[in-house]
């Protein structure tokens, strides 16, 4: 029996979603005048990295979640895994709403929470990845016994 994918269906439109309203985010900011790279201007540059780390991130991760679904099924897992994952998306972007998250800048009181929430993210990240890496070799090896 084949297990649909509806996790990762959900992590699907909150990512494609996400991902519109960082897009929006850079467009409005282009309309300023800067209409390829990112010249000297840095809030743009934060707002191209931040879209840029989503797409990068996004895609194999949403594989990789319906392939943990579809072998797996919809387990609790599966489901700590996307949100996880989801997290950690929205950890990251948080932190690259600030200079201080995304250049260091006046890393001083509050400011330095920008910084932790783009680090706690990436580390989530790399979390979730090594955890997605771990249940699809356990899950292919039960499957091929």
């Amino acid at each position: 029996m084949i297990n649909l994918p509806i996790y990762a269906a959900g992590l699907g439109a909150f990512l494609i979603l996400f991902q519109v309203i960082l897009m929006f985010a850079v467009g409005l900011h282009r309309a300023k005048g800067q209409f390829i790279g990112v010249g000297d201007d840095r809030d743009l540059e934060r707002k191209v990295r931040r879209h840029g780390n989503l797409a990068e991130n996004s895609g194999l991760f949403l594989v990789v979640i319906a392939l943990l679904e579809m072998l797996a099924g919809q387990t609790t897992y599966v489901l700590v895994i996307a949100i996880g994952f989801a997290a950690a998306r929205l950890l990251h972007a948080l932190g690259f709403s600030s200079l201080a998250g995304s250049h260091g800048d006046d890393l001083t009181g509050v400011r330095r929470a920008f910084a932790g929430m783009r680090a706690i993210g990436a580390f989530g990240t790399l979390g979730v990845a090594l955890a997605c890496a771990w249940f699809l070799v356990v899950n292919l090896t039960g499957s091929l016994s």
